[in-house]
């Protein structure tokens, strides 16, 4: 790409509030067959315990116009974070944007005193997975019948960390 310029796109995150609901919800719902309800959102918007992080990742998408990419959310606990939820536009996906948002979460958990990351991933995504032990994420064991699945029933989930630095 010799003399190429490469694409210019402005990132920017931010702290979620309940303003933003609406936008991570369309998200939510692109992103996943199953997606969080509006209560679940909202639920972790409203508390005021500092325990919660919403980070949403937005783009430039045109010079006065930014849009919604992807967010993650995470719970902070004595000496450890855990990745509740993460998703990226499906429009987005496989451009590096799910990176980039592990890469915020980390930074954000060591900022907070955490010396480990976990997080389940549904059996029936194995991209994500691949994600996370390319980013050196370990399995850490399972959870039987853990998540709920499409045409009912319940799926398990594979348990993962990642040991911060520190």
């Amino acid at each position: 790409m010799h003399g190429e310029a490469a694409p210019q796109t402005g990132v920017r995150f931010t702290q979620a509030h309940r303003a933003h609901l609406d936008d991570i919800l369309a998200l939510e719902q692109a992103a996943y067959p199953l997606p969080w309800s509006r209560q679940n959102f909202i639920s972790i918007l409203d508390d005021d315990s500092g325990r919660y992080s919403v980070q949403l990742l937005y783009l430039q998408a045109e010079p006065d116009r930014e849009r919604l990419a992807g967010y993650f959310v995470a719970l902070l606990g004595v000496e450890e974070a855990h990745l509740l939820n993460v998703a990226v536009h499906p429009r987005l996906q496989g451009q590096g944007w799910g990176r980039l948002l592990l890469r915020q979460l980390q930074t954000w958990a060591v900022l907070h005193g955490a010396r480990q990351i976990w997080l389940e991933v549904r059996d029936s995504n194995p991209r994500a997975r691949q994600v996370y032990e390319r980013w050196g994420y370990i399995e850490m064991g399972r959870r039987k019948n853990y998540y709920p699945a499409q045409g009912g029933g319940r799926e398990h989930a594979t348990v993962m960390c990642l040991s911060l630095p520190g």
